[in-house]
């Protein structure tokens, strides 16, 4: 908390506490005043007194305010004297002036740069309103290359073309309709030259609230000499420039938000900026547009710089609606109130008197003037065409994928089984071919049958008269024959079938005992290979 100037004078009937408080909101003030205690609180000051005697209360007490000189005077009923103990209590060092010649003459701000040293003592309470550090020891150069390499960091190349490519939500907000958008409409409707001027204060108006605000300025007159005229011309397109991206993107419905979107998009509110031309003036609202906002898209800078020329063109009253609504705008937001004693309140005051011919000379000289992503300089054009590519790859590779996919069609399951099908009876050909190499071995060998090694070496299907199927394990005997052990399963089941394989098998076996030779051996494997078939 500060302490402020104050000068205190008592007469016969009231005690007069007059207190300095610049660029204070007076509008919300405190006053405490109990026996010899006095109490007064409007942010960033505070004050507090101990009297020489006791404060007489009866109602009679009042205060007012001093706009032009930031002074509040409150008077109350006379003192009291009363001799006490001294209090030991915290020392407070009174506001002192700091002399002109303290000040770096390059570190002015404000309105017309008129003012310095306001943040010597008030840098805390305003470290969230501004960026710049310190602005009364930062010449403009320097605070101009802060700004730059402040947004340099800050730009986020996946917001920016996150927005670029996903813009339903900007291209809902570039279809709103400002009010002056009609106002506009309407002054091009209007019939000749001679009549546009008249017509452009009655096209515009103010609502009770805003004459009311008007009513609470203070009349003042600007000497400015003709590069602090400039200045004021030149800091008035940024604040507008600002002002119509907010409105935009909040469609007219003011948010919690909208104080911070004006200052942050207008490098002369943030940084106290002093532009010098009106390109410089749109390169570094483009930059911040693509910087700092929720929405940042390149077309909303365009768009906000038409805004600003029909504002221009609409005349003085157009461009006061907009002034006292950005007032209000600061005025409800703690610290941000304080940007318009700096700056808002005197815009309002001057523009009234503005001439009307230099400012449609300079609704003219934006009008012409024009902005490229190029001149921003953060390369937006090749971030853009860099993510144009692989994008574009990234779809030639899809549609690759579906081409291969569908020239390789998928195989039925009727085309699966006949694959199975083909490979098991490629399987069981070569088996068979295998078991008769096997038997023809066999046969080359002495005394070489059916009912010999074959049986010996392996389990046979033996059918019996009853015609029941077992599956036995044969065991090898003296006489090269084959007799089973007790049968592992029965089918349980028989029928006509069954009996006459069982008598082919028979009749295989008898040829192979009667005749020994290769020729009967050959039939014995032929016969064997036609009943095989059916059982398997």
């Amino acid at each position: 908390m500060l302490t402020p100037a104050f000068d205190l004078s008592q007469d016969p009937d009231f005690l007069t506490v007059a207190i300095r408080v610049p660029y204070a909101r007076v509008s919300e003030f405190d006053v405490y005043f109990e026996g010899v205690d006095f109490k007064f609180y409007a942010k960033p000051y505070f004050l507090r007194l101990t009297l020489p005697g006791r404060v007489v209360e009866n109602g009679s007490e009042q205060g007012s305010y001093d706009a032009d000189k930031g002074a509040s005077e409150i008077s109350e009923e006379g003192v009291e004297d009363d001799d006490e103990e001294f209090d030991w209590e915290i020392e407070q060092s009174p506001y002192e002036e700091v002399s002109e010649g303290a000040l770096n003459p390059q570190c002015c701000y404000g309105f017309g740069n008129l003012r310095s040293g306001v943040f010597q003592r008030l840098q805390d309470e305003l470290s969230e309103v501004i960026d710049i550090g310190d602005p009364d020891s930062t010449p403009a150069a320097e605070r101009r290359q802060k700004r730059q390499a402040a947004e340099l960091a800050k730009f986020d190349p996946d917001h920016y073309l996150a927005d670029f490519f996903e813009d339903e939500a900007i291209e809902q907000v570039l279809k709103y309709k400002p009010w002056w958008t009609d106002t506009y409409s309407k002054m091009v409707a209007s019939l000749g030259k001679s009549q546009e001027q008249e017509n452009h204060a009655a096209l515009v108006s103010f609502s009770e609230d805003e004459k009311y605000q008007l009513r609470k300025f203070v009349n003042k007159s600007y000497l400015l000499d003709k590069r602090a005229q400039r200045q004021v011309y030149y800091s008035l397109i940024d604040i507008l420039l600002a002002y119509c991206y907010e409105t935009r993107v909040t469609e007219g419905e003011k948010n919690v938000e909208s104080a911070w979107n004006i200052r942050k998009l207008s490098p002369t509110l943030c940084w106290f900026e002093a532009c010098t031309n009106i390109h410089e003036i749109l390169v570094s609202f483009g930059r911040r547009v693509v910087c700092y906002p929720l929405y940042r898209h390149f077309k909303l800078v365009l768009k906000a710089h038409r805004d600003t020329v029909k504002i221009l063109q609409l005349g003085k009253s157009a461009v006061l609606k907009c002034l006292l609504d950005i007032h209000k705008i600061f005025q409800e937001n703690d610290p941000a109130y304080i940007l318009n004693d700096l700056y808002i309140s005197d815009y309002c005051v001057w523009i009234q008197k503005a001439k009307s011919k230099k400012l449609a000379a300079l609704a003219e000289a934006l009008k012409k003037e024009s902005l490229t992503k190029a001149q921003l300089g953060l390369e937006l054009e090749e971030l853009e065409t860099a993510a144009l590519l692989v994008q574009e790859e990234e779809t030639a590779l899809k549609a690759a994928c579906s081409v291969s996919r569908q020239q390789t069609p998928c195989s039925s399951p009727e085309e699966s089984d006949s694959e199975e099908s083909d490979s098991t009876s490629s399987s069981s050909t070569q088996d068979s071919d295998s078991e008769q190499d096997e038997l023809r071995e066999n046969e080359s060998k002495p005394g070489g049958s059916l009912q010999g090694p074959l049986l010996e070496e392996g389990s046979a299907l033996l059918i019996d008269g009853g015609g029941v199927c077992r599956n036995m394990t044969l065991l090898k005997s003296e006489g090269s024959q084959g007799k089973p052990l007790a049968p592992s399963c029965a089918l349980g089941r028989s029928g006509p079938l069954i009996e006459e394989l069982g008598d082919q098998l028979k009749t295989a076996v008898q040829v192979s005992e009667a005749e020994g030779s290769v020729a009967g051996n050959d039939s014995s494997v032929q016969e064997k290979d036609d009943w095989q078939a059916p059982i398997n």
